[in-house]
């Protein structure tokens, strides 16, 4: 939002202050300042000129030949503008002067000499008019400096608009005004209206509000109006705070809008002469001002004149009554509606405006009737004849509660941690429209309606209102006395921590963050199917609309889009995911552990063993268990393979997935390339009871081991081998583990696995004889399911 100095100036008295040190408190204490801008420095030596002849370029249709008299003389000017003629008033820019970001100089122009420039108004950066050059009043004096006419110079400085996101009282340039007074120490002075009780004994207007979603709503008729051309310095304020100048009735209520941040709306009085606040009942469609048919629907809040819609309530007036040239008389409307509505209408109708923009941060309703007052004035003192036909009709039918906040001195100095006074604390309340009564060390706060909205609401605003006019640069560095309680991390935080840990030091992962939603045209390129899953009602971009189920195919996306960047990687992501919607139709949020594996060096069997390895060193690492790995056909997703999925358990619950790629899927990121996906239910591993370890104290005596190698059947997983090799545990045997598998392309449907058993005594030294007779118990063991050892 640009806000300018000279418009600040007509309501606080700023001279003597340094404007950018004052400005720059701004930033420190109200709201950031992304930029100054110094208008006006650009023109120089461009001053009043009177066109004392004129006569048409010999050797040219479009060029005229002028003599204008500057003041000091008369000046030589070749002019092409068409409104050209005898007797003209123009802003002329001499020789040595600047404007229309040129340096003016005597030149040569289709073989005649001139002496410089008639200037438009957007040639002196004053307003976007560049059809024909600028007309003066006749009577203004010929060689007078344009800057003593008009209020050309000007400091404008832009605030971000996300920091007065809570501060809807500061969309209008009187709202600024009172920030500066009180930086400044200044009085506010009052925004200057006309009456409204003049005009209670002439008829109100009619107005039916029917929907509650109107908090206020007033109108006025006024007729007779002549002048159509706004004045010069309100089109230059206008253009210099980022608008645009159309005719005086549209220019005013955007004047007001940006003076009092209230949005205003002028109907032409032969088109609406009466207002109907309601919701249709059945879609339809609406043309408004910018000339575009909008879809409206049940839920959007329209004004109407006999059932005829004319506007989308505080966002933009309809095409049909919209104020033309021909316009001599309105209806002028100045209304509060709720914030909610007009967010959600001005979403779904893709159509963001100023008038939106301030309805949505929450407007105070009490400025509506003030701005209709001051919209009155502003027109009468510029155009004499216009006159007001009804009363300020006012329907009110919801007000926002008066806030009263109390609190004593001792609670300031131990948020504040600095000593200030009671008359400070008085004096900078005042300042910024609060109401207070100081009854000793007691203070009582009345919040004015402007700050109610939104805004101030607990005793910690209050502080802040101190604290920040005070300056936070004012505050001396000191510790604060306060109480500390230690605050106990949850299981599942810890859990997080504790696998970010292990994922990135031990296996060097990289952790990622992806979005909610689906990426449509990611999901299209790597052949993954949609998921069908909950969707965003108001989606920014078509592509993002479905909410994800998982996380894999969101790090599928990173992969192809980093697999440049190394040979061998991995990534994971701890994040959540939506599975439906529950009985009361709220998103079921789940918290997911996602890790890929990616590898051009390693083959896909090598690369799942070492996912297998990492996904279960997570649980032995945070719950001192083991995970389960079951192969399984039911495949929920199109990008998991067929043959090598498997189910992750804990205990008996599924908790999990992994898998490598569908050979489509993994074309489409890396035919040459393994890659393997794991995903789990982050809350149930964090959630799984943590198995007590125990300790052994080691044996004195040496172990034995011997590796058996067994002929198994091609799908046989290892989990089953090992239950195999330990049903009747021996006390000797201290565990078994997997040496090796070899597969035969000749064979494939069987395989060839070893296994280490390795055996230990507390009390002997166990000999190689006895080794083999318990060995040979495993043996006949497997001999009871027909597997044998390889020969």
């Amino acid at each position: 939002m640009l806000i300018s100095m000279n418009w600040i100036r007509d309501f606080v008295d700023l001279s003597g202050q340094n404007i950018e040190e004052l400005i720059k408190r701004f930033t420190l204490s109200t709201a950031e300042v992304e930029e100054v801008f110094y208008k006006g420095r650009d023109i120089q030596n461009v001053v009043v000129g009177k066109v004392v002849e004129f006569s048409d370029h010999p050797k040219s249709k479009k060029l005229h030949l002028l003599k204008v008299d500057a003041g000091d003389k008369i000046y030589d000017c070749v002019c092409g503008a068409p409104n050209a003629r005898l007797g003209l008033t123009v802003a002329f820019a001499k020789i040595g002067g600047r404007a229309g970001g040129i340096d003016i100089k005597e030149c040569e122009i289709a073989g005649c000499i001139s002496q410089g420039m008639c200037c438009s108004e957007a040639e002196l950066f004053i307003s976007a008019e560049h059809e024909g050059i600028m007309e003066l009043d006749d009577s203004l004096t010929a060689g007078t400096d344009i800057k003593e006419i008009f209020d050309i110079d000007d400091i404008v400085f832009e605030v971000d608009n996300k920091s007065l996101t809570n501060r809807p009282d500061l969309w209008g340039h009187f709202g600024i005004a009172r920030e500066f007074a009180a930086l400044a120490g200044k009085e506010l002075k009052p925004v200057s209206r006309v009456n409204a009780s003049i005009y209670v004994n002439l008829p109100d207007v009619s107005i039916d509000v029917k929907n509650d979603m109107c908090y206020r709503y007033c109108g006025v008729k006024i007729e007779n109006i002549s002048i159509k051309k706004s004045p010069v310095n309100m089109k230059i304020r206008l253009f210099y705070t980022g608008s645009r100048s159309i005719n005086l009735l549209a220019d005013i209520t955007n004047y007001c809008m940006l003076e009092l941040g209230q949005p205003m709306h002028a109907f032409d009085l032969k088109k609406v002469d009466k207002i109907e606040v309601q919701m249709y009942k059945e879609p339809f469609s609406f043309k408004t001002l910018d000339e575009n048919e909008r879809a409206i629907d049940e839920n959007t809040l329209m004004i109407s004149c006999d059932s005829k819609p004319v506007a989308v309530a505080g966002i933009m007036g309809g095409l049909d009554s919209e104020i033309t040239d021909g316009t001599d008389s309105i209806l002028l409307e100045s209304a509060c509606f709720d914030s909610v509505c007009v967010r959600k209408t001005s979403m779904r109708l893709s159509l963001r405006t100023d008038a939106s923009q301030r309805y949505e941060k929450s407007l105070d309703p009490e400025n509506a009737f003030i701005s209709a007052e001051r919209y009155i004035k502003i027109l009468l003192d510029i155009d004499k004849n216009a006159k007001v036909i009804s009363n300020i009709t006012d329907v009110y039918t919801k007000k926002f509660d008066t806030i009263k906040i109390e609190f004593d001195k001792h609670y300031v100095n131990r948020y504040t941690g600095i000593e200030i006074n009671n008359y400070k604390i008085k004096e900078t309340l005042i300042s910024l429209g609060f109401e207070i009564v100081v009854d000793g060390e007691n203070f009582s706060v009345t919040v004015p309606s402007w700050r109610a909205t939104k805004d101030v609401s607990i005793k910690a605003d209050i502080i802040e209102e101190i604290t920040r006019i005070y300056g936070y640069d004012n505050f001396c560095l000191k510790s604060a006395e306060c109480v500390l309680s230690p605050v106990r991390s949850s299981v599942e935080r810890d859990a997080s921590f504790q696998i970010k840990t292990v994922l990135s030091k031990r296996y060097n992962m990289h952790e990622v963050h992806s979005y909610l939603w689906c990426d449509a045209n990611k999901y299209k390129h790597l052949s993954i199917d949609m998921p069908d899953n909950v969707k965003l009602i108001n989606s920014i971009s078509p592509e993002n609309v479905i909410l994800r189920r998982l996380l894999t195919p969101s790090l599928l996306s990173f992969v192809y889009e980093n697999k440049q960047w190394g040979n061998d990687f991995g990534i994971f992501e701890i994040g959540k995911a939506v599975e439906g919607l529950d009985k009361d139709n709220s998103c079921v949020e789940k918290k997911k552990l996602c890790v890929i594996l990616y590898s051009r060096t390693k083959d896909e069997q090598l690369l799942l063993s070492e996912a297998v390895n990492a996904i279960n060193s997570l649980s032995v690492y945070t719950k001192n268990a083991n995970l389960k790995f079951e192969k399984t056909d039911k495949l929920e997703y199109n990008w998991m393979h067929p043959a090598n999925t498997a189910d992750i358990i804990t205990g008996s619950e599924k908790i999990g997935f992994i898998c490598t790629l569908h050979p489509v899927t993994n074309e489409k990121i890396d035919k040459k390339a393994a890659i393997v996906c794991a995903e789990l239910d982050f809350s149930q591993l964090a959630a799984t009871e943590n198995v007590q370890r125990k300790f052994k104290t080691p044996s004195k005596f040496p172990g034995i081991f011997i590796d058996l190698t067994f002929v198994v059947p091609s799908d046989m997983s290892y989990g089953e081998i090992y239950n195999i090799a330990t049903q009747n545990q021996n006390e000797y045997l201290q565990s078994c583990e997997l040496v090796g598998i070899y597969e035969d392309e000749a064979n494939p449907h069987e395989k060839s696995v070893s296994i280490r058993l390795d055996y230990v005594s507390y009390d002997k030294t166990l000999s190689v004889d006895e080794v083999n007779e318990y060995a040979a118990d495993i043996t006949n063991a497997f001999a009871q399911k027909n597997i044998f050892i390889k020969q």
